[in-house]
């Protein structure tokens, strides 16, 4: 007969494992985005509102572009206290924050209407505060593909 080789299991073993030591976790890299809606207002996702962690019911904000260009690559959102004129207040919408700017980004060469636009946001420190930079970025829209299941409705007349 041959001999069975056989492993015998402790009572150690019949536990939960223990905890290992977490080792502390990097953090993340958050990429926050937005776009820019058909009627030219800068829509900021609520997750994206959340990361940022700015309470835009309460803050008004500056806006501006880099001085000398004529057409906008960024946009710049300022927080600026309310006493301060020229500002512009964020409105709430359903999911989002938006931003309405039609006329700026018209004169600043971003024709919202016919194509669509993204942007990234980055912090930056200006004057003691943080701000935000929304680098602009044109989405190409895919073509709509053609129909090609069954046809519906009635059929033509033939001639």
């Amino acid at each position: 007969m041959k001999s069975i080789d056989i492993r015998f299991f402790s009572p150690a073993e019949n536990s939960l494992p223990k905890a290992k030591k977490e080792k502390a976790a990097k953090a993340k890299k958050i990429i926050l985005t937005g776009y820019i809606s058909n009627a030219g207002k800068l829509v900021f996702p609520a997750k994206t509102a959340a990361d940022l962690g700015v309470d835009f019911e309460n803050t008004t904000f500056k806006v501006g572009m880099q001085e000398g260009k004529r057409k906008a690559k960024s946009l710049y959102l300022v927080p600026a206290s309310d006493s301060q004129e020229d500002t512009f207040q964020v409105e709430k919408a359903a999911k989002s924050y938006t931003l309405s700017l039609p006329f700026i980004l018209k004169k600043s060469g971003v024709d919202f209407e016919k194509s669509k636009y993204a942007f990234t946001i980055r912090l930056f420190e200006y004057e003691g505060a943080t701000a935000f930079e929304l680098q602009l970025s044109q989405e190409d829209a895919a073509p709509k593909v053609p129909y090609t299941g069954k046809p519906r409705g009635r059929k033509p007349k033939a001639n």
